[in-house]
């Protein structure tokens, strides 16, 4: 489905005054944005490159989420929904990405206030300023936005207030190799490869049945993966799983006794236990160099180093799992302020690098930590955390709630921040965990704070 919507008047005499606040993305944390926006009388238009609601949580639809409905609905939303009848979920149980859309972000999209500012099938595909490139200063805080979209094989430009990029990371994944680069010897669109969290009991069925398959990634979706086809290799004669982790050991995915997200842990745990039984084969402490297609080329002969020692896997096909990276093409003429390891805002960075913190729990953050030099600016949801694999969408909901009070002028409001996150109680020899609790910080209007160094593995 396809909607246009008018490009809202403006006058040269307030050049940002009647134009929406512009939100790229309509997933969980793009919708709770303009959920929130509107709650404050603010008008928003959300922009969405796929043809319907959360296209990208719809092309994972098969797999159950471990957090249950209560951590992954947005407040503002829940409020905007129930004025038109809606019944919040049952709280203690997790739903799949499906249900996610069907029972809860479908109907939020569908509301009256939602459906008319909606405009699917368009990409954005650069944001600048009206009139002026990221090298000009003068008057560049009063200057409308300026987004070039793509929608139905055209391209025009729409105006507006300020923007709040929500759109994710889903489309945008990480290479197979250990150095970030594509594979020298395959395309990454090449049949070798298929994507994170494929459909291995459903449609793509016959792309694995009887087919030897290497997992390589040390996440919740590669763990997913692995528990799907441990399934099917029980029906399927020949099939064989092998998991691959650049870690010496993957304790991440494994989890602990300890994780309050009841479902995290036991995925953790049974995949730990198909490792120990010899369902799966795990090639721990694994680096990719390259992957080639056989002579054939209807194999996947992988080629790296375990523990040091060059080795090489010929397999199927390889399922890439290896997390995901922000696409900043479209920011170049904004100016962003992105830390040098993560690519997230860089007040951000320090509560979220892997380097620093082993564990999924993240101290409160608004719109302090995600204020960029860029008036009116703000990257939030999953592309927030660049490469950081530790995500929760009760996160990307305070942030956007922070950003929406910030851009209502409630200033102490935005950075009154307040988040709880269920402990996963798994962290590194090296780094202590921390653990579940509601934290709240105290207003501070300084958009760039002097941050303290992470302590812990909660920052």
């Amino acid at each position: 489905m396809t909607t246009t919507l008018p490009v809202p008047a403006r006058t040269e005499a307030t050049p940002r005054a009647g134009l929406p606040v512009a939100v790229i993305g309509a997933g969980p944390v793009g919708l709770a944005a303009a959920a929130e926006l509107l709650e404050r009388g603010m008008d928003v238009a959300v922009f969405e490159a796929g043809d319907r609601v959360a296209a990208s949580v719809q092309a994972w639809g098969h797999i159950r989420l471990f957090s249950p409905w209560q951590y992954v609905i947005d407040d503002a939303a829940a409020r905007l929904l129930t004025v038109h009848g809606w019944t919040a979920p049952e709280g203690d149980r997790p739903p799949t990405g499906r249900e996610l859309v069907d029972d809860y972000l479908a109907p939020l999209a569908e509301t009256p206030e939602l459906a008319a500012r909606i405009w699917y099938g368009a990409r954005v595909v650069s944001v600048s300023r009206d009139g002026m490139d990221r090298t000009r200063s003068a008057g560049r805080a009063e200057a409308p936005f300026l987004l070039r979209l793509e929608q139905d094989a055209t391209v025009r430009d729409v105006t507006a207030r300020a923007v709040i990029d929500c759109s994710g990371t889903y489309t945008t994944p990480n290479p197979v190799t250990a150095g970030g680069l594509p594979a020298a010897g395959a395309s990454d669109d090449s049949v070798l490869f298929s994507g994170a969290l494929p459909d291995v009991l459903g449609v793509d069925r016959a792309r694995f049945a009887g087919r030897h398959v290497l997992v390589v990634g040390a996440g919740h979706s590669a763990a997913n993966t692995l528990l799907h086809l441990a399934a099917l290799a029980a029906e399927a004669p020949g099939t064989q799983v092998t998991w691959a982790v650049r870690a010496p050991a993957p304790q991440r995915v494994y989890g602990s006794e300890t994780d309050e997200l009841a479902d995290r842990g036991r995925l953790g745990a049974a995949a730990h236990r198909l490792v120990d039984t010899g369902a799966i084969a795990l090639l721990d402490g694994f680096r990719i160099d390259d992957v080639r297609p056989d002579g054939d080329g209807a194999r996947a002969v992988v080629n790296g180093r375990r523990h040091g020692t060059p080795a090489t896997v010929t397999v199927d096909v390889v399922v890439v799992a290896t997390g995901y990276r922000p696409d900043l093409a479209p920011l170049r003429e904004i100016r962003v302020s992105l830390d040098e390891v993560v690519e997230a805002p860089r007040a951000l960075a320090p509560l979220i690098d892997p380097n620093l913190h082993s564990c999924g729990t993240v101290a409160p953050h608004g719109v302090i930590e995600l204020a960029h030099p860029e008036p009116n600016f703000y990257i939030a949801g999953m592309k927030s955390y660049g490469r950081a694999p530790t995500f929760l969408l009760r996160t990307g909901y305070e942030q956007v709630r922070s950003i929406a009070d910030e851009l209502a002028g409630d200033h102490d409001a935005a950075r009154r921040v307040r988040l709880t996150l269920p402990d996963t109680g798994v962290c590194s020899a090296t780094i202590s965990c921390c653990t579940s609790t509601t934290v709240e910080t105290e207003p501070t209007h300084s958009l760039f704070p002097v941050l303290p160094a992470p302590a812990g593995c909660c920052g």
